[in-house]
């Protein structure tokens, strides 16, 4: 995750506005404008983050993250027939839309 960049990167566009302008008195209007472009500069970093695609498999960190479970577990649904699987050489993959598919049809009504 790099959303802990997103902070420094604002600072750093922050300092360099600042340092680039002359010495001056700041009026209100010069401040909204600064708003405004440290806004577009905000949206623009949140829609070049916004694209992420699904990947099709994942693997058994990836699942264990996204189902919070632990590999013992994980490993528990794979023997017990609960969580089809692939393996290719060493790797075990698992395909997304199965998972969905398993977690809507043992949902319990409440």
């Amino acid at each position: 995750m790099q959303s802990h960049l997103y902070p420094i990167n604002l600072m750093t566009l922050l300092f360099k506005t600042v340092l680039q302008m002359p010495t001056s008195i700041l009026t209100t209007d010069d401040l909204y404008d600064f708003k405004l472009e440290l806004l577009g500069e905000l949206k623009k970093l949140l829609q070049e983050k916004a694209p992420t695609t699904i990947k099709k498999y994942l693997k058994s960190a990836e699942v264990m993250e996204m189902l919070q479970i632990s590999p013992g577990t994980l490993q528990n649904l794979r023997i017990n027939g609960t969580l089809p699987y692939t393996k290719i050489g060493g790797i075990i993959l698992y395909e997304y839309e199965e998972i969905l598919r398993i977690l809507q049809e043992n949902k319990v009504a409440s």
